[in-house]
């Protein structure tokens, strides 16, 4: 336990919400959707210091989850009893039982009570060597939080019913936002009268005019613009630049995202610009850098893509939520630019069911990178922050940089992806990316649950291995991405003749009998796995040559395209050393293309 000195204990004040122990905490969110639970928190040093703001004069409850459920949990429950302050350091094993742990790591710093709120600060180390404890990284943190209304007695902390949540943040690398002076100049993308449907899952797309400017300007800030009440509700907004080929009649109405009757004109929208997710704060770019208006080469249609999440079935809900862009005449030395590297969206992209783990790689190929940056940027591009995407079945996802064969400081990486909370990662440091260097996109997947395979698609119960660059100078190269040989796929469960020529997709198998006149599909389906299979045709698949695409702005390629074998690097798997005890350890975007690209392959 902590020594007492270290809190001050304001008693019964009113309005003493904004009283404190005087630390720094420079970010800040509401876990709950009525405003009742706030989460204040930032680093200092080796250690991470979180204020809790509750309306609640019992105890407050708070912790870490590798799920975003009570199992396995690490947990500090706190509170003001009687006048004194209390923090007590918690575990669940896998069966959610509440244990004492007796290592306590979680230091309190103060604590009040008023007539509405309970107000706790404490710290923790990022990494405490203690079992029961949650390492705290870069990457993506379920957090859990609940309170109740009586404080912890004799027995422990009572039930908290319904007064509980979770919520996924990352808080070593939260993002990064500026203040802007009143009168800033800035537009919106805001959806009208959107009619939400009574199902859980609805994605909204609408096509916007970027407003004309005479001359070039810069976006430096975007913001998500959320209707008041609808804060649950809007779960993800996604903006992507459209063709410039069109006129102002495809922005007549929205339409239902991946819908067969959508228009066809969202199908040109395939480079994400921008994303936002639940408990986003917006983004800020950095300071010598912009997001380009007013040129030719800059987008003048965009897509709006929002998640609409309704658990509950609610009837009757209209929405007008959207983005906010802040722009400025006062231009920046760099022009932003976006590329997605990663495996290119295909049903050629295969994950067999009942898998555990299962790791795909998508290659942005040296031969790419250096025909593109040799005749764009000889001097290499910069990247400062990373948007990584993959769906459901998505465990982790890192970015992997290769130099002369050997490996780099990873760019980005998550390895406890969830799919509900897509933010672009700021880098710590700007990273090049020369001529001839490779990336690699490596994606861990869990199938235990699926009984069919998983196929790489739009749906979010298809998958995705995509990474989304922020980077400058901008340069011709929007997309640089691979994916597997298909022969070799079908070789392993036996496929020996498909009828040729394909005049059918997905295309026909001819021999053997077992599979004869099924698609690919339904023989991969038909094939009898288990995990000792899955295996090894994982270990086949990540050897194969790969289809490349090298694209530019206007959806032509570079030279380098066709079929490509793997250096050696891109076979050894990427191993993180863990940190040492009491060290600090730091180290999608749908592409609506994608039904063109599986019959173009």
């Amino acid at each position: 336990m902590c020594g007492w000195g270290l809190f001050l204990l304001w008693g019964l004040l009113p309005g003493a919400a904004a009283e404190g122990s005087g630390g720094t905490f420079p970010h800040r969110t509401v876990l709950d959707s009525e405003g009742k639970y706030w989460l204040g928190w930032g680093q200092r040093g080796s250690r991470l210091a979180f204020r809790l703001e509750v309306r609640t004069a019992g105890y407050v409850g708070f912790g870490f989850s590798p799920t975003g459920a009570m199992a396995s949990a690490d947990i500090v429950v706190g509170g003001v009893a009687h006048g004194r302050p209390y923090l007590q350091d918690y575990f669940t094993n896998a069966n959610r039982e509440l244990k004492k742990d007796a290592q306590q790591d979680y230091h309190l710093e103060y604590a009040m009570e008023n007539s509405t709120h309970t107000i706790i600060e404490f710290t923790r180390d990022l990494h405490t060597c203690d079992t029961n404890d949650k390492r705290i990284t870069d990457s993506t943190v379920r957090v859990i939080w609940a309170y109740h209304q009586e404080d912890v007695g004799e027995a422990g902390p009572k039930y908290h019913n319904s007064n509980r949540g979770t919520k996924s943040l990352r808080l070593l690398n939260p993002e990064k936002t500026n203040v802007l002076s009143a009168g800033f100049p800035y537009f919106d993308l805001v959806n009208q009268d959107v009619p939400i449907p009574n199902k859980d899952t609805t994605y909204w797309c609408q096509m916007f005019k970027i407003p004309t400017f005479q001359e070039k300007h810069h976006v430096i800030k975007i913001e998500p613009v959320i209707q008041r009440g609808h804060e649950s509700l809007v779960h993800h907004i996604l903006l992507y630049q459209c063709s410039s080929t069109f006129n102002d009649s495809v922005l007549d109405s929205g339409h239902e995202c991946y819908h067969p009757n959508m228009p066809d004109a969202f199908l040109t929208c395939e480079t994400v610009i921008f994303a936002w997710a639940i408990g986003g704060e917006g983004f800020s770019y950095p300071p010598h850098v912009g997001l380009s208006l007013g040129t030719q080469l800059d987008p003048h249609y965009v897509l709006l893509e929002v998640h609409y999440d309704n658990p509950t079935y609610e009837e009757g809900l209209i929405d007008n939520s959207g983005l906010r862009l802040f722009h400025t005449m006062d231009i920046r030395k760099y022009d932003a630019g976006v590329i997605e590297a990663g495996l290119w969206v295909s049903l050629f992209h295969t994950i067999p069911p009942g898998m555990p783990e299962f790791r795909s790689e998508g290659h942005c190929t040296l031969e790419c990178l250096e025909e593109a940056l040799r005749a764009e940027k000889p001097s290499g591009i910069h990247v400062f922050a990373v948007l990584l995407h993959a769906h459901l079945a998505g465990r982790g996802i890192r970015l992997r940089h290769f130099r002369k064969g050997k490996e780099m400081k990873l760019l980005a990486y998550d390895d406890n992806f969830d799919f509900n909370f897509q933010e672009f990662q700021y880098l710590k440091e700007e990273q090049t990316i020369l001529p001839g260097d490779s990336l690699i996109t490596e994606c861990r997947y869990n199938t235990k649950d699926r009984a069919e395979m998983t196929w790489g698609g739009l749906s979010t119960r298809s998958e995705m291995c995509l990474s989304y660059l922020l980077y400058y100078p901008r340069i011709n190269l929007t997309r640089c991405a691979s994916i597997p040989d298909i022969m070799e796929q079908l070789q392993f469960i036996g496929v020996k003749e498909i009828y040729r020529p394909v005049t059918t997709w997905p295309f026909i198998i001819k021999s053997p009998k077992q599979y004869k006149n099924l698609s690919f599909m339904d023989a991969m389906n038909k094939f009898k796995w288990n995990k000792k299979e899955g295996l090894s045709f994982n270990k086949l698949v990540l050897s194969l040559p790969v289809n490349v695409r090298c694209s530019k702005t206007d959806n032509a390629e570079w030279s380098i395209q066709g079929m490509t074998a793997l250096p050696p690097d891109a076979e050894r798997p990427y191993r993180a050393e863990p940190p040492t005890c009491g060290s600090s350890s730091s180290s999608a975007p749908h592409s609506a293309a994608a039904l063109r690209l599986l019959l173009g392959l």
